[in-house]
């Protein structure tokens, strides 16, 4: 018998099921995170927006439309980062998202 070094059919079968099992498991909740991950950045957008809306109003004495801010350079955007959302500015200068289809 000549001693040969390599894997043979069935180990490389074995190997092969224990990743497919670990992938299967793992791509759900990196989906799952992902969806989090997206909701904490529009939370944090709207945070920075309000921020904006209290300074331009501090230095304007007027609450500003998403419009004005963005001319004037207080944001770059009017929608969340994953551009999924978008924000209004209500009369009281409260901002809040706008689920878009």
């Amino acid at each position: 018998m000549k001693n040969e070094k390599g894997f043979t059919l069935v180990e490389m079968m074995i190997v092969m099921l224990v990743i497919s099992v670990l992938l299967i498991v793992t791509i759900p909740n990196v989906a799952k995170h992902n969806a989090n991950i997206n909701d904490k950045g529009c939370e944090a957008f709207v945070k920075m927006v309000q921020a904006q809306v209290q300074s331009y109003q501090l230095k304007n004495n007027k609450i500003p439309t998403l419009e004005q801010l963005k001319t004037d350079q207080y944001i770059k955007a009017t929608g969340c980062p994953n551009g999924t959302k978008e924000v209004e500015i209500d009369s009281e200068g409260n901002v809040t998202v706008v689920v878009t289809p």
